[in-house]
């Protein structure tokens, strides 16, 4: 991708503006590694955030720390689900070029590194799942590989540009990709300033208090939940289609991913914005993109076609539209 390799770095001068060149220019001509093993380097940062959350023992809680924290949980959740998932990794449905941009950044808060290198991962699952190219197949490699241990090693660290051409043609989306490291800084960083503000407001909460809870403990929850796709779905819950992998529909997974966890769906018909099938398959995440919709935010939600409830053999559901064949969007 010449964007990447071609990049002018001329004006960078000072100390500070080379710390940031070094930081957003590192993933630009990554050194690939044939090592398919844990490095300490790469698990140290999960070991910290779960030890952040032992700070509870000296924070304790309060009302609005947990508030908080469940909150970011759940906002953060649609971002990963919308936009890292159904958007930049499957193009689910459209935006134009602003709230691409904008979805992008506020994918950084989740703190699951940048929207390119998740979505090009993700691709590379869909074409490889289960099989012996999978980076995080349960089958292949065990539980724990595929829960967290294959995002400690250094062979899936590279952004896989070569993967995603339909992204790296928006310049934007590269550099924001690469300070994939801001959104977690940022969220740390203002969630100590307002404990503290409200510390002096009324007491409610303090500035470590709201660290703990609405970053330590909430984005570990929302890693494991997130990593229960690549593990759990894949081995605990229910194959209404025949696919050619272990991907299963789990309810229980569904609600704590906000739908994600209509995993055979999705593995079976990756192109609809929508993972839960029918109307008893909760799926918030696509009730939150139809909102957006009335807003102007996206547009065009791919829905799920007539052959695919056909092939389910459970019947279409009743606010069921057959689409034209000229309308039908691509897997």
């Amino acid at each position: 991708m010449t964007f990447v390799k071609d990049m002018d770095f001329k004006g960078f001068k000072t100390p500070i503006a080379q710390l940031f060149r070094a930081l957003i220019d590192a993933d630009a001509n990554p050194v690939r590694t044939s090592k398919k093993n844990i490095t300490w380097d790469r698990l140290l940062p999960f070991v910290v955030l779960h030890l952040g959350c032992l700070g509870v023992i000296w924070t304790g809680v309060s009302p609005t720390a947990f508030i908080v924290a469940v909150a970011l949980y759940w906002v953060r959740m649609f971002l990963i689900t919308a936009f890292f998932h159904r958007y930049f990794s499957h193009k689910t449905f459209e935006m134009n070029r602003f709230w691409q941009a904008i979805a992008a950044f506020g994918t950084l808060f989740a703190v699951q590194r940048g929207p390119l290198w998740w979505a090009a991962h993700h691709r590379h699952h869909h074409r490889h799942s289960d099989d012996q190219d999978d980076v995080h197949s349960p089958s292949q490699r065990g539980f724990f590989w595929a829960h967290m241990g294959w995002i400690c090693c250094d062979a899936n660290m590279p952004t896989r540009y070569e993967l995603i051409p339909d992204l790296t043609k928006f310049p934007e989306l590269v550099w924001i990709n690469r300070l994939d490291w801001l959104g977690g800084v940022l969220l740390a960083g203002g969630l100590w300033l307002l404990g503290n503000y409200l510390y002096t407001l009324n007491g409610s909460t303090t500035g470590a208090q709201l660290l703990v809870w609405g970053f330590f403990i909430s984005t570990a929850l929302l890693f494991h939940a997130t990593c229960t796709i690549n593990s759990l779905s894949h081995v605990w819950g229910a194959q209404r289609f025949q696919t050619d992998d272990t991907s299963r529909n789990n309810p229980v997974l569904a609600i704590a991913t906000m739908g994600e966890g209509w995993h055979n769906n999705h593995h079976f018909y990756p192109a609809s914005a929508r993972q839960g099938f029918y109307w008893w398959e909760v799926d918030m995440t696509y009730y939150g993109l139809k909102l957006l919709a009335i807003f102007g935010v996206v547009k065009k939600l791919h829905p799920v076609p007539p052959w695919v409830y056909q092939k389910a053999g459970v019947g279409l559901p009743s606010s069921f539209v057959p689409l034209s064949s000229s309308t039908m969007p691509s897997v």
